[in-house]
């Protein structure tokens, strides 16, 4: 069975055999995980690097009104929290969305990896970079973009990452978040969001049923989205764009 976690890391830097197997070996006991567990609180000690191998994940943070925002949406192949281990506290949890596979490497395990191995380093340092950048389209998406353009972006955004790690290869995606979940990642009410969904549907640009997304045109979405995706860095793995304007039908 194809590890995502390595597939990923080589396609940020070149890994050799005996990189390969080393990563093999420090996730190779992963457990299984149900759907909407705490991996980590906050306020809890950091403990290991969770690698999320199957099963999707999110960050989140609980305000004191007892509102959740969610932070991030974690994939296969994704790890959390690199560096946190520096920390003295978490200062946002880690849940699972749906039914997951999750290893566990520890804190001086993957310092003694990266030591070792620099090819390693370089692929979990550029793989930290993207998400950062990930996390700066968000917060511009907070902060300046409109409700249906955000909407739009996170759909762009979720679907060319699912594709790039080979989760789709076509337009149609499975996606195991609840509007209510994409509602508190958007910082829209599940009410007002499913009314941008309506929006984003009769536009012709997508369709979101329950647990499945299915984008009927790509350059409708992408231009109400107003979607560049640089901050991905997906040239690092193969050239071209994913979202393809539609001729007699959609390409992805």
């Amino acid at each position: 069975m194809s590890n995502r976690f390595i597939d990923k890391l080589c396609g940020f830097a070149p890994l050799d055999e005996e990189e390969i197997q080393a990563l093999l070996f420090a996730t190779a006991a992963p457990r299984k995980i149900a759907a909407r567990h705490d991996l980590i609180r906050e306020g809890d000690r950091p403990g290991p690097v969770f690698v999320m191998l199957e099963g999707w994940a999110c960050r989140y943070k609980i305000l004191p009104s007892g509102t959740r925002q969610v932070l991030a949406y974690l994939m296969p192949g994704d790890c959390c929290d690199l560096h946190t281990g520096l920390l003295a506290e978490m200062d946002h949890s880690i849940q699972t969305i749906a039914p997951a596979s999750v290893a566990t490497i520890s804190r001086a395990d993957m310092n003694a990896l990266m030591d070792r191995h620099r090819g390693i380093a370089n692929a979990m340092y550029i793989a930290q970079l993207i998400d950062e950048g990930i996390m700066r389209a968000w917060i511009t998406s907070m902060g300046r973009r409109t409700s249906i353009e955000r909407a739009a972006h996170l759909m762009c955004e979720l679907y060319l990452r699912a594709r790039n790690i080979g989760l789709t290869v076509d337009p149609e995606l499975e996606l195991p978040l609840s509007q209510a979940l994409l509602a508190d990642s958007l910082g829209m009410t599940p009410v007002h969001l499913n009314r941008i969904l309506k929006k984003l549907r009769s536009a012709g640009a997508m369709t979101l049923k329950r647990g499945s997304l299915l984008i009927t045109d790509p350059a409708k979405l992408v231009q109400i989205a107003g979607f560049d995706e640089n901050y991905l860095h997906r040239r690092l793995r193969t050239p071209g764009p994913i979202i393809k304007a539609r001729t007699s039908g959609p390409r992805l």
